[in-house]
């Protein structure tokens, strides 16, 4: 082999590397353990989740002031905010407390009942939770379709599920995704529903519940999830590949 020709093949090999995905991780394991760390954004982005549904339930419980307990939470959102914008860091979490202040905020002004502000929620996990049991339940689990693009072939992001491992583990920690949306859905619907109902005052009770059903049972679902992970070694899919290939290349001893 000539000088160029070796040039020209490793100049091939280093655009079809560059190709394929960066995944540091050498097994699913590994893997679905970072993706599920940058999702829960850390211990930041679960107090900037709960300050302004904390400030709102406060604020009214205090004034009973309906229209500026929300103002409230909005303004708490936007400094925390303004806060990340000054440091140049991700604002991804703050908007997202304040989208969901402004969506409950529409129910709550609507009917002017501050339980309302917290039905939205209700929904959200009754919808997540039924979602997420139809994608396991079909062979399409949503933890799967996330890691997807990081391993099998590199051209078909759902290669992944021709390998029954990578599926059984995929269910499995989509069911775990599934039990917190089921467990707030149980607990917060009948607290609304008593008081929208006039059976009882629940707001303070269903505010707090918010919270502390929030990112703590969310953190309880991940560590779930680093049991389970910790237990398995489940190869990535070129990983697997790359070792076939060396074993069936392996030369006989005999």
């Amino acid at each position: 082999m000539t000088e160029q020709q070796r040039a020209s093949e490793e100049a091939a090999q280093a655009d079809d590397r560059e190709s394929i995905p960066v995944v540091t991780e050498d097994t699913v394991e590994a893997l679905v353990r970072s993706k599920l760390a940058e999702a829960l954004g850390g211990k930041r982005g679960m107090v900037e989740a709960a300050i302004p549904t904390l400030t709102f339930t406060i604020s009214y419980i205090i004034g009973s002031d309906l229209r500026l307990s929300i103002i409230l939470g909005v303004v708490a959102a936007l400094l925390l905010g303004v806060i990340r914008l000054v440091q140049r860091s991700s604002v991804q979490y703050v908007v997202t407390s304040l989208f969901g202040i402004g969506i409950a905020a529409l129910f709550a002004m609507r009917s002017g009942n501050a339980a309302d502000a917290f039905l939205p929620g209700v929904i959200y996990n009754a919808v997540y939770a039924m979602v997420l049991s139809v994608s396991v339940l079909v062979r399409w689990p949503a933890i799967g379709l996330m890691i997807g693009p990081f391993i099998g072939d590199k051209e078909d992001f759902t290669s992944w599920r021709s390998n029954p491992a990578v599926v059984t583990l995929a269910a499995k920690l989509t069911w775990l995704l599934v039990l917190p949306c089921v467990i707030r859905v149980l607990v917060q619907y009948p607290l609304w529903l008593a008081d929208n109902q006039g059976w009882a005052d629940t707001f303070a009770i269903l505010g707090f519940s918010k919270v502390a059903m929030g990112w703590p049972l969310q953190v309880a679902a991940f560590t779930g999830m680093v049991w389970v992970l910790a237990r398995g070694r489940t190869p990535l899919e070129h990983d697997r590949e790359d070792a076939e290939q060396a074993s069936g290349s392996a030369p006989d001893r005999d």
